[in-house]
């Protein structure tokens, strides 16, 4: 015979308080205050990068005062899910306005328990559906307070958030391995290609020092070359016709996608953009020093404020996109660029023109991206099934909770 837990609901205001506490304008500027961002939070529950700042300095919306036991739940960007609990809190933990801060009733309503409440799906369900906007959906502390949730009672309670606690623990531990597991196959995949762009296929070839200090020794028979002799800037426009390309720090060039209606709102603008040709370099000049470049993967459109380069028969385009993404080329990059702070560092065309790359023999650098690709495949299958499992764990943990906190689990079985 197994013992269910009884449910009774009720609407969250009547079992915590919201929004007790807040910074008042008069706050000494000296204050120090430790500052939780909706950023700093993210949809596992984790609360990272806690900012210290003093009260003058401190952003306006620095204003929610958070104590220990309450639970923090974004109420913009509700999708984000950004909800955490307050442990172990200084005395002066400070959250942003974006923030609803939930302070359990203690009488109804156990602090442990809470955290886990206020992430059953059907209430997560509930802050989605009443939050209101498109593109940054927000839901007022009043709405919030309306939602119903469910309640056993409070040793019940108890009970199920050392269930929880006990199994939540076990699952972010099995997580927490498999992407220790997935960051140490992406540093091999990165070592990997890194050692074959930069030094070639074969261990025992002889070397030469490259006389670049980003790049150390290179095999005997690779030239260094100014990107000068590698590359010619193109500024060609007037095709409004074409496709768009994305230049991103993670992804490199690719076809930016846009809706019918929303292509035909800009399209005249399109006329002054430049056009880049299937393998063309491209690259962002604010942000090539991050990796924000690639090669074109076909005939397309991109920022009049990019660079747009043709590049000499005497490089593959894959072996350039491999060693124009290396972190090490980056530096160099960023050693070039021009600017007071990284954020406003640039590299021009005249800048970009004084680089220098390997240049291995074209067959060689061809066999190069051959090799890679059979070993990179080989990675990105571990990888996509470690992300697999990983997803699974996270649906698996989000499904037992509301399992718990519904009532859905026998007594027994918590016990045991």
């Amino acid at each position: 015979m197994t013992t269910s837990v009884p449910i009774e609901y009720r609407r969250l205001k009547y079992a915590a308080t919201i929004n007790d506490e807040s910074l008042p304008e008069k706050t000494d500027p000296d204050y120090e205050l430790q500052y939780i961002d909706i950023g700093n939070v993210d949809s596992y529950g984790n609360v990272n990068d806690i900012a210290v700042h003093k009260f003058e300095d401190a952003p306006s919306r620095a204003r929610r005062i958070a104590r220990d036991g309450d639970v923090i739940i974004s109420t913009v960007r509700t999708y984000l899910q950004a909800i955490a609990p307050i442990e172990n809190a200084p005395e002066n933990l400070i959250v942003s306005t974006g923030f609803a801060v939930v302070r359990p009733l203690r009488e109804f309503f156990d602090a442990r328990f809470c955290k886990y409440a206020l992430r059953e799906e059907r209430f997560l369900w509930e802050v989605e559906s009443r939050s209101t906007g498109v593109s940054y959906p927000a839901i007022n502390a009043s709405d919030l307070a309306d939602i119903r949730v469910g309640f056993p009672a409070l040793r019940a309670q108890r009970l199920i958030a050392d269930y929880l606690d006990r199994e939540t623990a076990r699952i972010d531990a099995l997580v927490a391995e498999k992407e220790r597991m997935l960051a140490l196959l992406e540093e091999k995949r990165a070592a990997l290609i890194s050692r074959a762009v930069t030094r070639g296929l074969n261990p025992d070839v002889p070397l030469k020092p490259s006389g670049l200090d980003w790049l150390g020794e290179v095999p005997k028979h690779w030239q260094i070359r100014r990107c000068a002799t590698l590359f010619q800037e193109v500024d060609e426009r007037n095709s409004p016709d074409l496709p768009l390309l994305n230049v991103s720090l993670n992804t490199g060039v690719t076809l930016r996608v846009f809706s019918d209606d929303r292509i035909e709102s800009v399209a005249a603008d399109f006329s002054t953009y430049k056009v880049a040709r299937k393998g063309d370099l491209v690259f962002n000049k604010m942000r090539f020093w991050q990796g924000a470049g690639g090669i074109a993967p076909e005939d397309g459109l991109t920022s009049p404020d990019y660079i747009v380069a043709r590049i000499s028969v005497a490089l593959d385009e894959r072996y350039t996109e491999l060693l124009i993404r290396l972190p090490l080329f980056s530096n160099e990059v960023r050693r070039y660029s021009y600017g007071m702070v990284d954020d406003r560092l640039r590299l021009y065309w005249m800048e970009f023109k004084n680089l220098r790359i390997p240049v291995p023999p074209l067959l060689e650098q061809k066999e190069i991206v051959r090799a890679l690709d059979l070993e990179v495949e080989e990675l990105l299958a571990l990888s996509k099934a470690l992300e697999q499992s990983i997803a699974l764990a996270k649906e698996r943990r989000s499904a037992l909770i509301t399992a718990a906190v519904t009532g859905q689990i026998p007594v027994e079985a918590m016990t045991a």
